[in-house]
């Protein structure tokens, strides 16, 4: 439950710095795959914001 907690605050914060709430607006970015291995299939997306020389990025 705490995990979920933790990704909302971060998924309110991107959300927050993507509309500019605090400046200028930032252009989120976003990535997804799908892959097959021996083992079956699988998948991620994630969510990213870059400013200057910083980056923070959130995948599943």
């Amino acid at each position: 439950m705490r995990i979920v907690q933790v990704l909302v605050l971060i998924a309110t914060g991107f959300g927050l710095a993507a509309c500019g709430a605090d400046g200028e607006p930032i252009q989120p970015t976003m990535s997804a795959n799908i892959g097959v291995g021996s083992s079956g299939t699988y998948g991620g997306v994630g969510v990213g914001l870059r400013k200057g020389g910083l980056g923070v990025f959130l995948g599943l």
